[in-house]
Parts: structure tokens; C-alpha cells; sequence
């Protein structure tokens, strides 16, 4: 849904009119009874796992990593930006449970990946020679607008708060910022994720599929 379209209106599509595809990759039940789901309109009434697999197809070379150490609210956000913009895996570093409500159940196209500590998403990443990218307004932080983000990482967050902890900060090889111009010192991971994310796509995507 675009941002301001009328939020009450019915999402999706009723039953499929006239007669059946024979592709497999179309579910009978949809087909039948109509496709409600928040979906782009290339995979109306596709089942779910026809959907992942053509994702899979063109996922981009970034993953996304959030601490979760305070059951942050804010990974549901983050795991819905990151199936928006097309990431590689999301990355739960911590306590295995989250809050799902934010991500609007985008989590059953998105790859999302557990990890207990830092230190073993610390030893993933350098097992796939992937650079892992602090973004957090601490000291030393260089300011995000002014470079170009890797075309391969791992864009780490940390908790609504305290920001990345003091493991993770050891372990990025870079770290970077997003400037604010108001009086509140910091933003929350949800929002910081998505800036992040359309940064790299910049840099680094062409456009979406038609």
C-alpha cells in the first residue's frame, strides 16, 4: 500500500474470473476464493512458496542484523524494510523471540536467521567474507551521506536506546551514521533501517520489476 491511500480500502483481488492457469506456481485456494495478501500485483494469487523462490531469484548482496537483547518492538520494522528492499537475510542476534506485529507478515518472504551471541553472527559474517557495517550515531562514527556503502555486508543495528552494544561496536569494521538536524538524539532502529537500506539500493540496485 502506498503511502497515502485510503487504508480502508479492500487489498487485493477477488476470484480469478473465466478459466483456471495451468502454471504451478498459482494456488487453487486463491484462485478460488481471491488474494487479500499485501503482495505486488505480479504475485497475485502465486502461492507462497513461488513467491520466495522468484525472490530468491534477485535478493540483493546486503543482510540486515539487529541486537535483541530488550525484545525490541522495532525488529518487526526492520524485517519488513528489509523484504521492501529486497535483503539477503535478516539476522536476529540474541533472545530468538520478537515481536512479529511490526513486520505485517513479510517475515514469510524475508529469510530471517538466528544467531545467540554476537560473536556467532561476528564468525557467519567473516565465514562469508561479509564486512559488517555499524550504523549508530557513536563518536567516530563517519556520517553515512558522505560514502558509498559496500556492495557486500552485513548492516548491523542495535537496541532502541542504548544502540549497538559495546560487542558489537568491536566487531564492525566500519561505522557509520545518519545525520539528524531536530532535538532528539537518536532514531529508532525501524526508521534507521530503512534509511540505510534505501542508501544502499542507491548505490548499488537498478529499478523494481515492473
Amino acid at each position: 500500500m502506498m503511502i497515502g491511500e485510503d487504508e480502508s480500502a479492500e487489498v487485493g483481488v477477488g476470484p480469478w474470473p473465466g478459466e483456471w492457469p495451468t502454471d504451478a506456481r498459482y494456488d487453487p485456494e486463491l484462485l478460488a476464493n481471491g488474494d487479500r495478501r499485501n503482495v505486488v500485483d505480479r504475485y497475485r494469487y502465486w502461492t507462497r512458496e513461488a513467491v520466495v523462490a522468484d525472490l530468491d531469484t534477485r535478493r540483493h548482496d546486503f543482510h540486515v542484523a539487529i541486537e535483541n537483547w530488550q525484545h525490541d518492538f522495532n525488529i518487526g520494522t526492520v524485517v519488513r524494510n528489509a523484504n521492501a528492499f529486497l535483503a539477503a537475510e535478516v539476522h536476529i542476534v540474541g533472545q530468538r523471540r520478537w515481536n512479529r506485529r511490526g513486520a505485517m507478515v513479510t517475515d514469510r518472504y524475508q529469510h530471517v536467521r538466528h544467531h545467540p551471541t554476537i560473536e556467532q553472527f561476528v564468525a557467519w559474517a567473516a565465514e562469508c567474507d561479509l564486512p559488517v557495517i555499524g550504523i549508530d550515531n557513536l563518536p567516530g562514527s563517519r556520517p553515512m551521506e558522505t560514502t558509498t556503502l559496500p556492495r557486500r555486508c552485513a548492516l548491523l543495528f542495535g537496541q532502541e536506546g542504548p544502540g549497538l552494544s559495546e560487542a558489537a561496536r568491536a566487531a564492525c569494521s566500519q561505522l557509520f551514521s545518519i545525520a539528524q538536524y531536530g532535538s532528539t538524539r537518536s532514531i529508532n532502529a525501524g526508521v534507521a533501517s530503512g534509511i540505510a537500506m534505501h542508501a544502499w539500493i542507491r548505490a548499488h540496485a537498478g529499478p523494481p520489476p515492473g
